[in-house]
C-alpha cells in the first residue's frame, strides 16, 4: 500500500498527488513512468513521473480526470492508501549533452514536459520552454516552468493566457529567429506532436516526441501499447516512451488511440453516477 501524502487541484480536471514510494523515489529519471491501482479492484493505469523527491521517498504524478479510472483515483484523499504503485518503468530520457533545448507541451503534456525542462536547466542547458492550453482556466505549472526556463512562452487557444494561437506558431518563430535548437522535445496530445514534428521537419531540427499509448502491463509482454515508428513495431513501454518524431506513425497512433473512447465515456457516467448516489446517503 501506497500512501498519498499530498493532494493539490492544478485546475478543475488536474490534480498532482506525491506519493509515498521510496524505492521509486530513488530509481526515477526524468522521462520514465509508473504503473498504479487507485484500490484493489482498479485497472493498471500507467503514468509519466511528474518528480522525484530522495530525501522524502516521494515520488509526484499529475493525471487528469478523463475516464473511470482516474475518476476513481481522484476521489481519494491526502492520507488515503493507492492498492500498487510500480516503477520506475520505460527508459530515461537521453538529455545529456544537449545545450539549447526547446521543450513544447500541450495541456496535460505539460506535466510530463516540466521534469525534462527541470532537468536540462540543472544540468546548465539554455532552456526555451513554449506551453500551449485552450484557455487560461486550464492552465498548470506556470510558476514551475518559469522558473527553469530561460525563455517561456505562453500560448492559449482564446488568447486568455499569453499569446493566441498554437504551440507550432511560437516554435516556428524561435526557429525563424535563428533558435538553433539542438533538440526539441514535445510532449502533448498526438496531434499536436504530430505538427510539431513537421515543423522541426520543415527546419531540418531533431525532434523527439513522448508517446503514451494505451498500456497493460508495462513490460512489453501484452504488445497493447505498440505503435508504427519507422515502419517497425515497438513498444512504448520498453522501447520508449521516447522517440524519434520523425519516424513516428501518428496517424495510427491516433486510431488506436480512440479504439476504446466509447467505452471509456460509459465507464466513466457509471463511475460518476455511483459517487453522486454514495454521496448522496
Amino acid at each position: 500500500m501506497y500512501k498519498i501524502v499530498k493532494r493539490v487541484a492544478l485546475n478543475p480536471t488536474v490534480t498532482r498527488i506525491e506519493v509515498d514510494a521510496p524505492y521509486v523515489a530513488k530509481a526515477g529519471k526524468p522521462g520514465q513512468f509508473i504503473i498504479l491501482r487507485a484500490n484493489e479492484e482498479g485497472e493498471r493505469i500507467p503514468f509519466t513521473i511528474a518528480g522525484c523527491d530522495p530525501e522524502k521517498g516521494t515520488v509526484s504524478v499529475i493525471y487528469q480526470v478523463v475516464g473511470a479510472s482516474t475518476e476513481e483515483l481522484n476521489h481519494l484523499k491526502e492520507g488515503d492508501y493507492l492498492a500498487d504503485f510500480a516503477g520506475p518503468l520505460g527508459k530515461p530520457s537521453e538529455l545529456e549533452g544537449l545545450k539549447k533545448v526547446c521543450v513544447v507541451g500541450g495541456g496535460a503534456g505539460c506535466a510530463i514536459a516540466l521534469p525534462l525542462a527541470e532537468a536540462l536547466h540543472k544540468q546548465g542547458s539554455d532552456v526555451t520552454s513554449i506551453a500551449g492550453f485552450r484557455s487560461q482556466d486550464l492552465v498548470i505549472l506556470e510558476d514551475e516552468f518559469t522558473a527553469c526556463s530561460n525563455k517561456f512562452i505562453k500560448m492559449s487557444d482564446d488568447g486568455t493566457w499569453g499569446r493566441q494561437g498554437l504551440v507550432t506558431a511560437a516554435l516556428e518563430e524561435e526557429i525563424n529567429n535563428g533558435a538553433n535548437f539542438d533538440e526539441v522535445i514535445a510532449i502533448g496530445p498526438l496531434v499536436m506532436m504530430k505538427f510539431v514534428v513537421a515543423v522541426c521537419k520543415k527546419y531540418g531540427v531533431k525532434c523527439v516526441v513522448s508517446m503514451n499509448p494505451i498500456m497493460i502491463d508495462g513490460t512489453g509482454m501484452c504488445g497493447c501499447c505498440r505503435i508504427l515508428v519507422g515502419g517497425k513495431m515497438k513498444f512504448a513501454c520498453v522501447d520508449g516512451p521516447d522517440f524519434d518524431g520523425y519516424e513516428v506513425d501518428f496517424d495510427s497512433a491516433m486510431v488506436r488511440n480512440m479504439m476504446y473512447r466509447p467505452w471509456e465515456i460509459h465507464k466513466h457516467e457509471e463511475v460518476c453516477n455511483l459517487f453522486k448516489k454514495q454521496e448522496a446517503k
